[in-house]
């Protein structure tokens, strides 16, 4: 058994509806965990619902819920046709804990009846998934549980976040590493380099970005890029089940960063000058780079792209640089990223183009009706976390500073984007019939 912080000891004692708001990487989805297995391990014919904006996000607090049933009731856990599924898990004592995505809606999460709904990340849930799914409570007077770091100050976690009905808990991230006791999991050595961590975000982001992040301070300043209506309006578009005429494809990539575990592949075709349609979102998880250089070239086979825009900062560099000296791709591949870099293979044109670009023009597709975008959960997730301050200095200009927590997605679209506004393409336009 872990050693657990006062605070987390103070969640497990609680009872009725929580508001867990703290600042990234304090374990509040451990303890959560913890309350979630003790709660349906020691009760009798519970049924728990896990909500998040995602499957993948949903996924990840189940599995500790899991973990934890494992480690201190294992043989509680349901076997044969009741054993546990990746959304699934009965244990023997008639309780029953599930996870699901909420979409857009919650819409297909609605017709249980529950004791607790934990909802993680719940700052970026979509309000109208509430109003679907707090009803489960009604005839079994159950607890709600808000588990997030704040993302503006609106919604219903920020709504809740005053609720006097809900006893809040704010973590700071700073107090938790300088404050917790030292254990097995937890020594000097690891609390040196998380508090130096944390010096090196503090020179990283705004003060701003860092309150809201680490801090978890609700921050008003702090905007939306785009706006939740306007994602929603954009989402319209189903994965095709083929290939159509591989002439005017283009993929914008964003290359995980060290310490992160996840690439983005984003696919937009460009059905005329004024029409274009995200085609394609591919996650990969801590892949190696050849594994992704391997990746994008069997993408290209397939789709034969026009222009491979790649994020070249970092890890990404040795990406680019391999496809850039491969025969396939050599031709087609453009750095871009926020300094000035080779963006073609003879090192003849370098330009700078700025964060700020990239998100505008997207944005401005987006308003003008010119971008249709997948009906994705992890589409919505990633736009929808991109954040926007602006940095006013006596005498110098203001600074727009673009950033967010999930943007993998949002980064590799900005970029498939940009082939709106590279004038170096001369596009075929074919009249494409569904």
């Amino acid at each position: 058994m872990i050693k657990l912080d006062t605070w987390q000891e103070e969640i497990l004692e609680t009872k009725g509806n929580i508001v867990l708001c703290s600042g990234r990487q304090v374990g509040k989805s451990t303890i959560v965990s913890i309350s979630a297995g003790e709660f349906a391990a020691t009760e009798r014919s519970k049924s728990i619902l896990i909500i998040s904006s995602t499957e993948r996000q949903a996924e990840e607090m189940f599995n500790k819920v899991l973990y934890y049933i494992d480690d201190n009731y294992p043989r509680m856990i349901m076997k044969g046709k009741d054993r546990p599924t990746k959304h699934v898990l009965k244990l023997t004592n008639g309780s029953i804990i599930r996870c699901l995505p909420t979409g857009l809606a919650g819409v297909g999460i609605r017709g249980y009846t529950i004791d607790r709904l934990i909802a993680d990340e719940a700052a970026f849930i979509p309000t109208d998934v509430f109003t679907a799914v707090t009803p489960m409570l009604l005839t079994t007077g159950g607890d709600i549980i808000l588990v997030s770091t704040p993302h503006g100050k609106e919604g219903y976690f920020y709504d809740c976040y005053r609720d006097p009905n809900f006893k809040v808990f704010h973590i700071n991230s700073e107090e938790v590493i300088r404050n917790r006791e030292e254990s097995i999991s937890w020594n000097t050595t690891q609390r040196e380099k998380a508090l130096a961590h944390l010096e090196a975000e503090k020179k990283r982001m705004t003060q701003l970005q860092y309150a809201q992040e680490y801090l978890g301070e609700f921050v008003d300043s702090l905007r939306q890029f785009f706006s939740d209506d306007l994602i929603k309006k954009c989402m319209t578009l189903k994965r095709r089940d083929r290939i159509f005429n591989r002439d005017n494809y283009f993929m914008g990539m964003d290359i995980a960063r060290l310490g992160e575990d996840q690439t983005t592949f984003e696919i937009i075709e460009k059905i005329s000058e004024d029409k274009f349609e995200q085609i394609e979102s591919i996650i990969f998880n801590k892949k190696r780079i050849n594994e992704t250089v391997t990746e994008a070239i069997r993408l290209d086979n397939l789709y034969q792209f026009k222009k491979i825009y790649v994020d070249d900062a970092g890890v990404g560099g040795g990406v680019f640089d391999y496809l850039l000296i491969d025969d396939q791709t050599k031709n087609k591949v453009v750095s871009i990223n926020n300094s000035s870099r080779p963006l073609d293979r003879d090192e003849k044109r370098k330009t700078k183009i700025m964060k700020e670009d990239l998100y505008t023009n997207l944005l401005v597709l987006m308003e003008q009706g010119k971008l249709s975008l997948l009906d994705d959960d992890e589409v919505f997730l990633s736009l929808k976390s991109v954040q926007y301050e602006y940095l006013v200095k006596i005498g110098q200009p203001t600074d727009l500073r673009i950033f967010g927590n999930y943007t993998h997605i949002a980064e590799g679209l900005v970029r498939a984007a940009w082939s709106s506004r590279d004038k170096t393409l001369n596009i075929s336009v074919y009249s494409i019939k569904i």
